[in-house]
């Protein structure tokens, strides 16, 4: 592609250079950079673009966007914003495959993973062939991709985006994190219908104050770029989204809403309840565990329900779903239940918490750790938390990252302390796993938080191979 034609979406200041080249690939990783590349420069603390010009100028790189001139050779596209940019171009390079299909985002705090799961099973259901992009992956056409990112970069998400639409995908089904709003990831697309969970604390280790955090998921919702607006009336931010826009259908149990549900029975099968789905009322049996998934459940019906899908196809989809991996997953199911889950915010491991405080026959045991270098204010919530609603708690590592892994189950105690003294420390997460199924009897629950289903534990920067379900089938297996 002409150098020239790739800039028709993009908003440039200013060029320097000859813009009768052809491209022929975009990277933002200099590292990746060969010949015929257009390099996307970004600015950053830790890797910054500007410093890696002369090597993509080696490399082979044609082309740098930039958002100030610069010493070289290549041909300069300045910009005011790189981000921006780098979406747009990414659109137009491949071939705005985006804008052939319905797309689907979902974001939140909590909820993301299953209500993206739970649309694409009643999509699949109706005979729709989509794509599933989220944290656990993106899968579309028997593929499947893994991912380090919630939402991936722009270049890589508009490629997906191209091999979907190329694959026979119609609907592609998203998480949007606060970060991929933030960084502009989404730039320049078009959602047929935008989801809001709930906010709740989290990410504040980056985003420094709730405030902030809130103005990320708040400028999702921009009515230019969401066609329908899908929206939790429940969660306070929530009702913030429906009285600015008026593209909004909102759905909830306790307030006033288009799309709801009563008559809950919640049983350590499922859960059970009545569905109003603009008016139609059905009975939904769900095979996951939780009232917070009955919010998930009624957010995936409406967002079907204006992509229009015929509601008995809704209610069949959702109850296929038997579950989603790492999320309040059952993972050993004899005497006693293991359930291995991603609860890794205070709102999350007390709904979790809270869910098996009624169905439960006997005792709950939470086993559980905070992430290094991430949001430390959590940390003695959590352990208040778990103080409050399990009857014993397993303080251990998860991801300590670049932290002293003692550090931080030191503040984790510091609020279980508070309210009682029915824990123990163990640092070693095999060890902590360990001791908890020994201590189980029957009829208690052990749930184990805050990886869910990631395959790793990193320490001081290695990434080493682990996984709690896997700890848990190696050790009653023995």
């Amino acid at each position: 592609m002409k150098l020239e034609k790739l800039l028709n979406q993009t908003k440039v200041i200013k060029t320097v250079g000859d813009l009768d080249l052809d491209v022929k690939d975009v990277k933002m990783d200099s590292n990746l950079v060969t010949k015929g590349t257009i390099f996307i420069c970004i600015g950053g603390n830790d890797f910054n673009g500007y410093d890696y010009i002369r090597q993509v100028e080696n490399y082979g790189a044609i082309a740098v966007v930039t958002e100030k001139e610069l010493d070289t050779a290549l041909t300069q596209i300045i910009v005011k914003n790189s981000r921006v940019a780098m979406s747009s171009i990414a659109q137009t390079f491949y071939g705005n495959a985006d804008k052939k299909m319905k797309i689907v985002g979902v974001t939140g705090t909590n909820g993301k993973t299953t209500t993206t799961h739970f649309i694409t099973s009643i999509l699949i259901n109706s005979g729709v062939k989509c794509g599933l992009i989220g944290t656990l992956g993106t899968f579309y056409s028997n593929k499947y991709i893994e991912s380090n990112l919630t939402t991936p970069d722009p270049i890589e998400l508009h490629k997906l985006f191209k091999d979907m639409y190329e694959s026979g995908v119609k609907v592609v089904v998203m998480e949007v994190s606060a970060h991929a709003v933030y960084y502009e990831k989404i730039a320049g697309i078009t959602f047929d219908v935008a989801v809001f969970t709930n906010l709740t604390q989290d990410h504040l280790d980056f985003f420094k104050n709730m405030e902030c955090y809130k103005k990320a998921k708040l400028k999702f919702f921009n009515p230019k770029n969401c066609k329908s607006m899908v929206v939790n009336s429940d969660d306070e931010t929530g009702v913030e989204i429906i009285n600015k826009n008026d593209k909004v259908i909102s759905y909830g149990i306790a307030n006033p809403a288009d799309v709801f549900a009563i008559d809950f029975v919640e049983k350590i099968s499922g859960t059970e309840f009545v569905i109003n789905l603009f008016d139609c009322i059905y009975q939904v049996k769900l095979n996951l565990i939780g009232r917070f998934n009955v919010y998930n459940a009624l957010a995936a019906a409406t967002a079907c329900a204006l992509l229009g899908v015929e509601t008995n196809k809704i209610i069949d989809g959702l109850e296929q779903v038997k579950g989603v991996s790492g999320r309040l997953e059952k993972v050993y199911d004899k005497n006693f239940l293991v359930f291995v889950d991603y609860a890794h915010t205070p709102d999350g491991l007390k709904k979790t918490l809270l869910t098996f405080k009624k169905i439960c026959q006997n005792k709950i045991i939470c086993v559980f750790g905070c992430g290094g270098n991430r949001d430390k204010s959590k940390r003695e919530i959590m352990g208040k938390i778990s103080g409050e609603l399990a009857d014993f708690t397993v303080i251990t590592s998860d991801n300590p990252r670049y932290e002293e892994p003692m550090e931080i189950i030191h503040q984790i105690e510091s609020g279980l302390l508070q309210v009682c003294q029915n824990y123990i420390i163990i640092q070693d997460r095999v060890e902590a796993i360990k001791y908890a199924l020994l201590k189980a009897k029957k009829g208690d629950v052990v749930i184990i938080s805050g990886k869910g289903s990631e395959r790793y534990q990193e320490v001081y920067g290695i990434k080493n191979l682990f996984n709690d379900k896997d700890t848990v089938e190696e050790i009653m297996g023995r």
